[in-house]
């Protein structure tokens, strides 16, 4: 076989990594150094752009160490069977390339993901040396996400939280049955072991940086997850129920959610066709309920259907105000902020906005429309000064008035 340049690797294992969407580096800490003199901040072909909670747009370079795996999980496109162009960096080539694009001004940090090869410490170790060659000798102060393996003894993965800004662990699947039919070589009980220590790591050190100065950081930016949808049997029901359940007992940042993608020489076992992206939206849009507007799992998991998966033509948001119409309307000028965050189309910018404005003067329903984007939405659950729905939502036919159109939902199931 000939040797392939850096260049071949990079388009192999940048197109390997394409499947991994837990590459958002939202929350990390500032690292300075002496003098200003440092590579890197993360303040200001395998690029992704991820996006910052003040919407900061923020450029990564996103590749896998490796695509060899000794593993064989059903679903992933580098699982050991699987028919597909291998390659490898070596530490020092990830190290090059990152600098390389950096200096360019073409990223801002990091992602680093690997599949196994030879066994799952030696790895991680190669993960956590790329990592320290930044750091250490390259002084690099650029953001770093580190995918961590589960398996790997517990000291490599500490070392790979003192040296990367956010560090994750993917579940893989919503339920263990799944994990254990899909991904015989991975363990529920090993892969939530694994968060719990670095749960406990980023709460020691954090507490130690409270007393001692110069105790070390550690995974500032904290740990996410990633969760495969659609590729077996579990609902969206399970699915809202797993990540409230890591959101608590783990203390995530985030969760992600992946939309089942067909790979070439898939097993018997996986659907023929990927689910619509509409779906994965739609979690998406639950975590955001649970995360920000105070909704707990139970409340969102009411906004599914009788399969239990969310309505794929209108947002959690609207479903359940729909289910719960003797909740509405709200008065913008009395109600309380809680009591606003469920108002669909209202985001929490715009109840801040209400809030901050009914101080100086009742609100009129043009006021609102100032603060939204689509006062459609909202007219039905609110009134206002001058106005105040008339059985509005009482409707048989409210769904359909206020789902988006059809040709928007083709733009995610296509």
């Amino acid at each position: 076989m000939a040797t392939q340049t850096v260049l071949q690797k990079l388009e192999i294992l940048a197109d390997a990594a394409k499947y991994d969407a837990s590459c958002a580096s939202s929350g990390t800490a500032k690292r300075t150094s002496m003098g200003g003199k440092g590579i890197g901040s993360t303040e200001g072909m395998g690029i992704c752009h991820a996006y910052a909670p003040d919407g900061r747009c923020i450029s990564l370079l996103k590749i896998l160490l490796t695509n060899h795996c000794v593993f064989d999980c059903h679903y992933c496109v580098n699982r050991k069977s699987s028919n597909v162009a291998r390659a490898r960096f070596t530490p020092q080539e990830v190290v090059d390339l990152t600098l390389s694009f950096y200096r360019r001004n073409y990223i801002e940090g990091l992602f680093l993901s690997s599949g196994i090869v030879k066994n799952s410490n030696h790895t991680m170790e190669q993960l956590v040396e790329v990592a320290r060659i930044l750091r250490e000798e390259h002084d690099f102060r650029g953001y770093i996400h580190l995918k961590t393996i589960p398996e790997a003894d517990a000291e490599i993965v500490h070392q790979a939280g003192l040296y990367a800004d956010r560090v994750s662990i993917n579940v893989e699947l919503p339920t263990d049955s799944g994990l254990t039919r899909l991904a015989p070589d991975k363990d529920a009980r090993q892969i939530e072991g694994a968060m719990g220590r670095v749960k406990s790591d980023i709460s020691e050190l954090k507490d130690a940086r409270k007393r001692f100065k110069h105790a070390p950081r550690f995974a500032p930016a904290g740990q996410s997850t990633q969760m495969i949808v659609g590729a077996d049997a579990a609902t969206d029901a399970d699915i809202v129920g797993k990540a409230s359940r890591l959101y608590d007992n783990f203390r995530l940042r985030r969760v992600y959610y992946s939309a089942f993608s067909p790979i070439p020489d898939a097993s018997a076992v996986l659907p023929l066709k990927r689910p619509p992206l509409i779906r994965e939206h739609r979690l998406y849009q639950s975590d955001w309920l649970m995360r920000f507007y105070g909704y707990k799992p139970v409340e969102v998991m009411q906004a599914t259907e009788a399969d239990g998966n969310l309505p794929l033509d209108i947002d959690p948001k609207l479903a359940w105000a729909l289910k719960f119409r003797e909740q509405f309307p709200v008065d913008v000028n009395r109600a309380t902020k809680e009591q606003l965050l469920r108002v669909p189309g209202l985001g929490v910018k715009a109840v801040g906005k209400i809030l901050a404005s009914r101080r100086h003067r009742n609100l009129r329903l043009d006021d609102v429309a100032r603060l939204t984007l689509s006062v459609t939405k909202v007219r039905p659950f609110i009134c206002t000064v001058d106005w105040r729905p008339v059985m509005l939502t009482d409707r048989a036919d409210l769904r359909s008035l206020l789902a988006p159109k059809t040709e928007q939902l083709e733009l995610f199931t296509a």
